[in-house]
């Protein structure tokens, strides 16, 4: 039995403030510019303030990048166009500037944080702040057995609560999240699958680097041995990432939940971020109001989720990268509604 009461997430999440929502609608209808004319940025202008709790909105200053990053038994079997268990490698391209991810946050003016959950590599291999709160070496191939044990969940899970209290602690006032895995979309797919009751296929993608017909039947099936695994836990949203999801997926979840707890916004990146969205909504319903779809990343299991969730992307550009570019790449959006919310001045004959 688990230490962890998941059920104390529905009575410490609360939504962002109507009142406060309100208020920002009635002081956009007083602005120069014609309603609608800023169009979904009106929306998310206003979505901003409910959750700082102030009108007018406070510009987003601090934003930061979190990758969670891991390995997955699962890829041993060739579901993914990367070697399995290579994922120390995609971290080493973000701690070095080059991954896409890196590139953009250093244009945006945003620090990026890599938290190593279960990579298949020597610890010594990276700094010591990035493999800190590993869990394991490689969560385990989740069609023939648990991807954790129930404690290693835990651990993971409350590793990502307390990265979320650090983060907004140290004065981080918009989380962008994204992972870094080889094999984790299966992991994510076989969540969506299991918790939206379809079939495999229905949620089978391509991945971030696309697979060849072969490699999607491989990973098709063992998405299926996995939901045949899921279904007897789905009662159990922690047991349930222990079983077929991993650690990098288990502490993304707590990430969600405590800062949806902490009244902090996040901007989603792919499908490993949407599924793990999809369980913390099962575990707290009002969990995500706090969050956003940064963009659509062509992942049949993204939209599934998103579409369970009722997150629309703000943006589809095609982008499959992962990594959380796709989030990145959403954030100057969200920043442009903040500041343009926070300084449009009121019509002539409003002012008094």
């Amino acid at each position: 039995m688990s230490a962890l009461n998941l059920d104390d997430f529905v009575d410490l999440i609360e939504r962002p403030d109507g009142g406060i929502r309100r208020d920002a609608e009635e002081r956009r209808e007083r602005l120069a510019l014609p309603p609608g004319a800023l169009g979904r940025l009106d929306e998310l202008g206003e979505w901003l303030a409910a959750a700082q709790q102030r009108v007018p909105v406070k510009p987003v200053e601090q934003p930061r990048v979190i990758l969670f990053a891991g390995d997955h038994g699962i890829s041993d079997l060739g579901v993914s166009a990367r070697p399995a268990r290579s994922t120390h490698r995609l971290v080493r391209a973000v701690l070095d500037g080059e991954s896409p991810a890196a590139i953009l946050a250093a244009r945006l003016g945003t620090s990026v944080r890599v938290i190593d959950m279960a990579l298949d590599c020597d610890p010594e291999d990276l700094p010591a702040e990035v493999t800190r709160h590993r869990v394991r070496r490689a969560s385990g191939r989740l069609d023939v057995e648990d991807a954790l044990t129930l404690d290693e969940a835990e651990r993971a899970f409350r590793a990502g609560m307390a990265i979320a209290d650090e983060e907004v602690d140290s004065g981080t006032d918009l989380l962008v999240l994204g992972d870094l895995s080889v094999g984790g979309t299966t992991a994510a797919a076989t969540l969506i699958a299991a918790l939206c009751g379809t079939d495999a296929s229905v949620v089978t993608g391509r991945g971030g680097a696309a697979i060849d017909d072969l490699a999607w039947m491989r990973k098709c099936a063992a998405i299926r041995d996995g939901l045949r695994r899921a279904r007897p836990v789905l009662g159990d949203q922690l047991q349930l990432l222990a079983t077929v999801g991993g650690a990098d997926l288990a502490a993304i979840t707590g990430f969600l939940l405590q800062s949806a707890v902490r009244r902090t916004p996040v901007i989603l990146d792919g499908v490993v971020s949407a599924a793990c969205a999809l369980v913390a909504q099962r575990v707290a319903f009002r969990a995500p109001d706090w969050w956003l779809a940064g963009q659509a990343s062509g992942e049949p299991g993204q939209e599934k989720a998103l579409d369970r969730i009722a997150l629309t992307p703000l943006l589809d550009h095609g982008v499959t990268v992962g990594e959380g570019t796709g989030a990145l790449l959403a954030l100057p959006l969200v920043q442009a509604a903040a500041a343009l919310h926070a300084q449009l001045p009121e019509r002539a004959d409003q002012r008094s």
